[in-house]
């Protein structure tokens, strides 16, 4: 049940990074290249998981947790440069 869940996930990351490529392709806004780059790492965490969730290989499961982790700092990262962009006007 659990690889099932992390296949949902990873599908679900997967198209939310297609659309903000998407969003970015149409605007240029680097917000959303950004979330596009993040979603992308999350859904690549989530297939990472899926595929190595054997008894053995728990021991490397951790490295998952530092993907999630730059994931999320990219994402931190793209929501500040907007902030600071936006507040030159």
């Amino acid at each position: 049940m659990k690889i099932y869940v992390w296949g949902v996930l990873a599908m679900a990351s997967l198209i939310a990074a297609i659309f903000f490529l998407r969003y970015w392709r149409e605007s240029r806004e680097r917000l959303f290249a950004y979330f596009a780059l993040a979603f992308a790492g999350l859904a690549a965490n989530w297939t990472g998981l899926a595929m190595i969730d054997h008894p053995a290989a728990e021991a490397r499961q951790e490295y998952a947790y530092v993907v999630r982790l730059i994931a999320f700092v990219i994402l931190l990262i793209g929501i500040l440069d907007k902030n600071r962009r936006s507040g030159r006007l």
